[in-house]
C-alpha cells in the first residue's frame, strides 16, 4: 500500500484538508484491514457522505427547479444520488488510481468496480464535510455533478427497461438476466449479474443489490450495442 499523492487530490477535490488523515481514511479500502493497527477504512465516512450528498443535491434541484413538483423532484434525486451515477463521478474525478486497496482486491480490478467506486466517492464527501465544513462539500459536489443535473432533467429511461425496448423492436425476445457471484458481508453484499439475449452479446455489471446489478449489466450491453455513451 502506498500513500495518496495528496497535492493531486488536493486540486482534484478543490480543498487542501486540514486533517489529511481523513482524507487517507476515505480512500482506505476494507481489505486493507487497518483496524489491527488503529486505523480505519472508508465504511464510516462513506455512510456520513451519503447523507451529505442527499441533503445537497435535494438542495441544489429545490433550488434548480421551484415549479416542480415532490414527485418530479423524487425522481430526479433518485438518479443524482444512485450508485451509478455516483460511481459515475468518481470515474470522472480520477478516485481509482488514489484508492487504496489490498493486494488481492487490486489484482481483482477493485479500482475498477463501481461499487467500491461509488463508497469511496461518498466517503470522500464525508471527510470534505468534516475538514472544511458543508459550503466545501456541497462546491465539490456541484462541480462534479453539474452535467448529472442538467441531464436528470430528462428523466432518462432505466435501463432494464431501454434494453427490454431495444430487444423487443429487434427479435421480439426479452434479456435473460443470472446471477454470477454474491460477495462482501451481508450489510455490504456486491452482486454480479450476467444478462444475455438471443442474437445479441452478453452484458455484466455490479450493484450491492440484484436489481442494482441487473441495470449495471442492461447498461453495459446497452453500451455495446451503440445505445448509450460508455461511462453512462
Amino acid at each position: 500500500m502506498s500513500s495518496p499523492d495528496l497535492p493531486t487530490l488536493y486540486a482534484l477535490l478543490g480543498h487542501e484538508f486540514a486533517q489529511p488523515a481523513l482524507l487517507e481514511e476515505a480512500l482506505s479500502h476494507p481489505s486493507l484491514d487497518r483496524r489491527r493497527e488503529g486505523g480505519r477504512d472508508y465504511q464510516r465516512l462513506e455512510f456520513l457522505g451519503d447523507r451529505v450528498l442527499g441533503l445537497i443535491i435535494s438542495t441544489a434541484l429545490y433550488r434548480d427547479d421551484p415549479n416542480a413538483d415532490e414527485g418530479g423532484l423524487a425522481v430526479r434525486f433518485n438518479t443524482l444520488v444512485r450508485r451509478e451515477t455516483v460511481a459515475d463521478a468518481a470515474r470522472l474525478i480520477g478516485l481509482g488510481q488514489h484508492m487504496m486497496l489490498g493486494k488481492s482486491e487490486a489484482r481483482q480490478g477493485g479500482r475498477e468496480k463501481p461499487a467500491i467506486l461509488a463508497d469511496v466517492c461518498e466517503a470522500v464527501i464525508g471527510a470534505l464535510y468534516l475538514d472544511g465544513g458543508l459550503g466545501v462539500a456541497e462546491a465539490f459536489v456541484l462541480r462534479y455533478w453539474s452535467n448529472f443535473m442538467v441531464s436528470s432533467n430528462k428523466a432518462p429511461k432505466d435501463p432494464k427497461t431501454q434494453l427490454q425496448e431495444y430487444l423487443q423492436g429487434r427479435s421480439g425476445k426479452p434479456p435473460r438476466y443470472k446471477i454470477l457471484s454474491r460477495e462482501g458481508p451481508d450489510h455490504a453484499p456486491v452482486f454480479t449479474v450476467e444478462v444475455r439475449a438471443e442474437g445479441v452479446m452478453s452484458g455484466s455489471g455490479q450493484g450491492g443489490s440484484r436489481q442494482e446489478a441487473e441495470k449495471a449489466s442492461a447498461r453495459d450491453m446497452l453500451v455495446q450495442l451503440g445505445e448509450l455513451p460508455s461511462g453512462k
